[in-house]
């Protein structure tokens, strides 16, 4: 059997396109399995309002993206101004006193306290206390693949 040149074309077109998509996979973070995240070992990175500890921005079995990040936010100051996304998030108060804007009214939060930012909803954070507001920020990113079958 001989082959022709269009048929050797095809296949060398057809080799790039699966080394390419491998290549890409190999790319791609792993999913993120069981771990631990010590006080310790987070390492604070100074900011223009405070600082931030990151801890991970990966994909797990369920969501396409898990990001998790420490703060630490300056007295008089807003993590940035009110904004919207579709990923939903939560934070947890650890010290200090804020105030959160949900559901278009700001509200005051005392250590302890935890907030859940809904997908796309106006949100913003900002520290009204005397002293550094430290707080743990969980958000997640929805799964395409689910999201697309929801909206199918």
């Amino acid at each position: 059997m001989e082959i022709s040149r269009r048929d050797a074309v095809i296949g060398l077109l057809a080799l790039s396109g699966a080394l390419s998509a491998i290549g890409e996979t190999e790319k791609s973070q792993p999913i993120l399995g069981p771990t631990v995240f010590k006080w310790e070992d987070m390492k604070p990175v100074k900011t223009a309002t405070g600082e931030v500890r990151s801890l991970c921005k990966a994909p797990t079995a369920t969501v396409d993206q898990l990001e998790m990040h420490v703060s630490t936010l300056n007295p008089g100051l807003a993590s940035h101004p009110p904004h919207r996304h579709v990923n939903e998030e939560l934070i947890i108060l650890r010290e200090g006193e804020c105030e959160t804007l949900s559901n278009g009214n700001w509200i005051k939060v005392t250590p302890g306290s935890v907030v859940f930012n809904a997908s796309n909803s106006l949100h913003g954070f900002r520290n009204v206390g005397t002293v550094p507001a430290v707080y743990h920020v969980i958000n997640w990113s929805p799964n395409k693949d689910t999201t697309a079958k929801q909206t199918a």
